[in-house]
């Protein structure tokens, strides 16, 4: 199996200049605000994982891309104009989603999987 960075590679040079764009900025935007998340490549998507467990998805489809993860209610309301659901929030590369509001939701998600899986000490 391809490793994970080469699989997202091909997927985002599949993509739209557009849409390629901003799903790097994403990209780039998740390793700076929580570098010790990994790289995954599942369900067809890029992915990110924090200590084994899922942080967030990146994707796009014809007409928007999209992070996908729980995006809790809090942050749901902070965020207008954008079309969210429980699981994701749709975005176009000419509406990119706002810096911070992605930033504190990574770093809340990172937490939240710091408190729910502490890590073992050996």
């Amino acid at each position: 199996m391809a490793k994970p960075a080469l699989q997202i590679a091909a997927y985002l040079a599949a993509l739209p200049d557009d849409q390629h764009a901003a799903l790097e900025t994403l990209r780039a935007l998740v390793q700076a605000t929580v570098p010790q998340a990994e790289e995954h490549f599942g369900y067809a998507m890029p992915s990110f994982k924090y200590r084994g467990r899922p942080l967030v998805y990146i994707g796009a489809a014809k007409k928007h891309c999209a992070l996908y993860g729980m995006i809790p209610a809090a942050f749901a309301e902070r965020l207008q104009g954008y079309s969210i659901s429980k699981g994701s929030v749709r975005f176009t590369p000419d509406k990119p989603l706002p810096e911070k509001w992605v930033k504190d939701l990574l770093l809340h998600k990172r937490d939240e999987i710091e408190r729910r899986w502490p890590a073992v000490r050996k």
